[in-house]
C-alpha cells in the first residue's frame, strides 16, 4: 500500500520540531555568497562532518559548489533579520552585514553564536532538497549567545516558544 503525504501537512506536523537557523555563506570568484537554511545538523564526530539541505531551486547552493569551502553560520537570537536577508533572492545580501574572512576565506558573519568552516564532501539527492555534507575544518562559538529558533512557522527563544503553547 502506498501512501502519499500531502506537503502541506508534512509542513504542519514536522513544523511541531523546533529547529535552529543557519546562513551558509561562501567567497565566490564573483564576489560573496550566501543563503538562509534549517535543515542543519551535526552528522559525525569521526570525521567530523555536518549536513545541511539546500532546496533544489536555490540559485545560490549551485554558485558556491564549485568554491568548495564555506561557512555555516549559527544565528543567534537576534538576528532574525539575517535570516530573512538572506533568505532572499535579488539582493545584496552582505549590505550592512559585518562578517570577518575564515580560515578557508568564507564570511563569518558577526555576533553568530556558532561558525562552522568546512570543504564540500559528498552530496545526495534528497528529493526536492540536495543533501550536502561538509567535512570540518574549522569552527568556534560565543557561549553567551542564544541561537535563533524556528518552531510552528514563527522565529522565537525556546522559553517563548514553550509560553506560547
Amino acid at each position: 500500500m502506498t501512501v502519499v503525504v500531502e506537503p502541506a501537512t508534512m509542513r504542519e506536523v514536522l513544523g511541531h520540531f523546533a529547529s535552529g537557523v543557519v546562513v551558509v555563506t561562501a567567497a565566490g570568484p564573483d564576489g560573496l555568497l550566501g543563503f538562509t537554511c534549517q535543515s542543519f545538523a551535526s552528522l559525525s564526530l569521526e570525521p567530523a562532518l555536518i549536513s545541511f539541505a539546500p532546496a533544489r531551486t536555490s540559485s545560490t547552493w549551485p554558485r558556491i559548489r564549485p568554491v568548495g569551502a564555506f561557512c555555516v553560520n549559527v544565528l543567534a537570537a537576534d538576528q532574525q533579520h539575517l535570516s530573512g536577508g538572506f533568505a532572499r533572492s535579488g539582493t545584496d545580501k552582505f549590505a550592512g552585514v559585518r562578517w570577518w574572512p575564515g580560515p578557508h576565506g568564507a564570511p563569518v558573519l558577526e555576533d553568530v553564536c556558532a561558525w562552522i568552516g568546512c570543504t564540500l564532501w559528498r552530496e545526495y539527492d534528497g528529493g526536492d532538497h540536495t543533501i550536502v555534507v561538509g567535512r570540518v575544518h574549522d569552527l568556534g562559538a560565543d557561549a553567551t549567545r542564544s541561537p535563533l529558533l524556528f518552531h510552528r512557522g514563527r522565529y522565537g527563544l525556546a522559553a517563548q516558544i514553550e509560553e506560547d503553547r
